[in-house]
This record gives structure tokens, C-alpha cells and sequence, in this order.
């Protein structure tokens, strides 16, 4: 959420950064938000106007009934009564214009970095450098789940049977090695000094709204019924919200958190909840990495995080390239954004991963995380998070790049000690 002085004082930039999204529908919107907060701002003085009226008004009343002038004191009184009726008239107003205006802010996109190229949509994605060699085998690389069922490692049948498509069982060593990889990756980020938490998994609505888009929200959350809760899409959510309406003392940052938990997404409108796949799912584990930080330090955070990921697959054996995201691949509260892809042997091709997000101080601004200097000054910290590694996706990277040509999968030096073994041996 942009900071309404911006929109105020410089409209023409706001709108400017809107046509650089592609979203000319929301042109209308700035003039709309500038003409509410004019009223609004005339509200707040005549509403404040008002209560000084009364506070005068009522000291009178007082002074005229020590000196036994009651009618004076009662006719006082009387315009007391309708200052204050027309005080909560008036009070009124002013909530219903300042959630007209918060609704129109929180859909007007957060300004993009000037580095980030224009574009409008992901086939104008940039690619920025590449890690590691692309390798493709003499021997045909089997599609992910082929791979899987060979090694007695995944059900989907079943799962069609207990929960439909998007979901999955993973069993034996596929199941085992998953489990390895996000141990690996929860001491991978210990290591860099980052501080592990298992979040809640459930949020409540203010939360939702505070880390994400509307429209984010309507193709990604689960609704518990009944209830003021949603499921996570990712631990940014809950780690983001943890310090929702807190004040941080300036020497604390910068927070480095890294959280696991279960990911749930509806993926309304996604092309490819596949009957035979997991790719693209209803329900996954992923290992994230969160930063709150000065707004001068963001941008180094940024290249840290996502570098994170990039020598996290690598110490796997697993060719990635970063590719920068476009305006218009942008979602409306990130400031920069950089996926991370992996190398596909099978399909000759790079494949997403994880992203890493820089949103600027636009969560902060929608949960009120603001930062406290020595002097007393406060200001809005500014948020980031990236994904460390979200298996089962990642699994098909894993699979693809270290598999041998009876089937069998090699496990590479930094995963031997977590897998106590270095081979994943065919089973059928």
C-alpha cells in the first residue's frame, strides 16, 4: 500500500507506474483516491472543530450553574445535544470515507524499482545469469512421476481416491528423500545465520490482507468455514503477520527468519493440476526465508536471498538460472521480484522454483510494522522473503538431474549424511 501523501503530492507518478503494469483500468483510481482524502481531510478538521464547540460549550455549563443561571445553563446544554449529534453524524462519515479510501489503496500497485524491465506479462521475463551447466544425458529422462513409480515412491491413485487431483502420496525413499531436502535446507539457512520457526498455519483475515493482493488472495487461500482463518499459502504469510501492529527498535534489524511449513493453494484458474504430475498442486512443504530490514539495506537483502537458493541448488547438482520479472509479471505489492529457475534434462528447459520478492514498505504500511530509531523517529520497515526450496516441484529437479541410467538416483555429497546413503536403488 502506497503512502497517501505520494498519491497526493505526485499523482502523475502513481499513474505513470500503473501503465508500466499494464493496468490502465486503475488510471481512474488515483484522481478517485485524491478527491475521497480531500473530503476526508475537511471531515477530520470540521469533525475536530466540533468537539472543541462542546468541550467550550460544556465548560460554560458549569460556570452558569454556579452563578444560578439555569436557563442559560439548559440552553447551553441543548446546543451541546445537537453539536454532539451532529459530531457523530459527522464521526460516522469518517470511517465510512477512510475504508472507502483504504479499499481503493490497497488495489493501487506499489511503485516498481527502476531497474525492473517493463513488459506485460512473463513471456518478457529477463534473463539475469546462470549457475551450473545444462546437461542432458545420452539415455531418455523419463517423465517425474515414471521416475517416482519406479522407485515405489509415489501414489497417486490413491490419493485421487481420498482427496482428488493436486494431491499425492509420497512413500519410501522418494518420501525419505524429501524430508532429507528440507532438513538440508533448514540447516542450510541456520548456517547463513537465519532463525528457524515453524509458523501457524492458519491466519486471520487482516493478516491475508495484509501480506497479499486481492486478487492473490481469491486464486490462492482456503477459507476455514465458519471461521476467521485461512490456510497458508506459504510461511511468509504467518512470519510476515508475526509482527503485525509492532514497534522494532532500529538495532534489531535486520530480522533473518527462516520458517518450514505445509503450503495449501486452490490455483483457481490454473492450467495443470494434473492427473499424473506434481508440479503444480493443491497442498506442498516449503522451506522460506524472511527479512525485515532498513529501507537502505532492502536491495542488498534482495541479491542475498535469492543468491541463497541459487548456491543451495547447486550444492545438489542442479543446473539454475535467474530470470528478473517484468512490470507486468509483477504482483501489485512487490517493488522487484527474481525467480530462481531449475534446469529440466527432459524437457530441455528451465522451470520455476522459487521467487524472491522485495515488497518495499507496502506489507509493513498494511500491517503497521514500523521501525523506532534512538532519536524516537519512526518509519515503515521494509519486507523481502524468498523460497529456500518447495519440494515436491523441486523433486523433479532433483530426480531429473541425478538420475542414472538404470533408474537408480545418484544423492549428492551435501545430502549423503541426511539420506545415510548415496544411491536411491530401483525397486520394480
Amino acid at each position: 500500500m502506497l503512502d497517501m501523501k505520494l498519491i497526493r503530492t505526485n499523482p502523475e507518478l502513481v499513474k505513470e507506474n500503473i501503465k508500466k503494469k499494464f493496468q490502465d483500468d486503475k488510471l481512474e483510481l488515483v484522481d478517485k483516491v485524491v478527491e475521497l482524502d480531500k473530503k476526508y481531510r475537511e471531515i477530520k478538521v470540521e469533525c475536530d472543530n466540533l468537539r472543541n464547540q462542546r468541550k467550550t460549550k460544556s465548560k460554560e455549563i458549569g460556570g452558569l450553574m454556579a452563578k444560578g443561571q439555569k436557563d442559560e445553563a439548559e440552553k447551553i446544554k441543548a446546543e451541546v445535544g445537537e453539536i454532539g449529534k451532529k459530531l457523530t453524524e459527522m464521526e460516522e462519515l469518517e470511517v465510512k470515507m477512510e475504508g472507502e479510501i483504504r479499499e481503493i489503496m490497497l488495489v493501487i500497485p506499489n511503485i516498481i524499482d527502476e531497474s525492473v524491465p517493463i513488459g506485460k506479462d512473463d513471456s518478457e521475463n529477463v534473463e539475469v545469469e546462470r549457475f551450473g551447466d545444462p546437461f542432458v544425458p545420452d539415455f531418455e529422462v523419463p517423465y517425474h512421476v515414471d521416475i517416482m513409480e519406479k522407485l515405489d515412491g509415489i501414489d497417486l491413485d490413491s490419493a485421487r481416491k481420498t482427496s482428488g487431483n493436486g494431491f499425492y502420496y509420497l512413500c519410501g525413499d522418494i518420501a525419505q528423500l524429501q524430508s532429507c531436502i528440507l532438513s538440508y535446507a533448514r540447516d542450510f539457512m541456520i548456517d547463513k545465520g537465519f532463525t528457524y520457526y515453524i509458523p501457524p498455519f492458519m491466519i486471520r483475515s487482516n493478516v491475508v490482507t495484509g501480506v497479499m493482493s486481492f486478487a492473490e488472495m481469491e486464486g490462492m487461500m482456503y477459507k476455514i468455514e465458519g471461521e476467521d482463518l485461512y490456510l497458508i499459502g506459504t510461511s511468509e504469510h504467518s512470519m510476515i503477520g508475526k509482527f503485525i501492529d509492532t514497534i522494532i527498535p532500529e538495532a534489531e534489524l535486520p530480522k533473518t527468519l527462516t520458517s518450514y511449513s505445509p503450503c495449501f493453494r486452490k490455483e483457481v484458474g490454473a492450467h495443470g493440476i494434473e492427473e499424473r504430475g506434481v508440479y503444480r498442486i493443491h497442498q506442498f512443504e516449503k522451506q522460506e526465508m524472511i527479512v525485515v530490514c532498513k529501507p537502505e539495506d532492502s536491495m542488498d537483502w534482495f541479491k542475498k536471498l535469492y543468491m541463497n537458493t541459487v548456491k543451495f541448488f547447486r550444492t545438489l547438482d542442479i543446473p539454475v538460472r535467474t530470470l528478473e520479472c517484468c512490470s507486468g509479471d509483477l504482483a501489485d505489492l512487490k517493488v522487484k521480484s527474481i525467480d530462481v529457475e531449475a534446469w529440466s534434462p527432459r524437457q530441455k528447459k528451465y522451470f520455476e522454483v522459487g521467487s524472491c520478492s522485495n515488497l518495499g514498505d507496502a506489507q509493513a504500511r498494511r500491517l503497521g510494522i514500523r521501525v523506532k530509531t534512538e532519536s524516537g523517529e519512526k518509519y515503515f520497515a521494509h519486507t523481502l522473503n524468498n523460497t529456500v526450496v518447495a519440494p515436491p516441484r523441486m523433486l523433479i529437479a532433483f530426480l531429473e538431474n541425478n538420475l542414472n541410467e538404470d533408474g537408480s538416483i545418484r544423492i549428492p555429497k551435501a545430502l549423503q549424511y541426511y539420506m545415510r546413503k548415496d544411491k536411491i536403488e530401483v525397486k520394480k
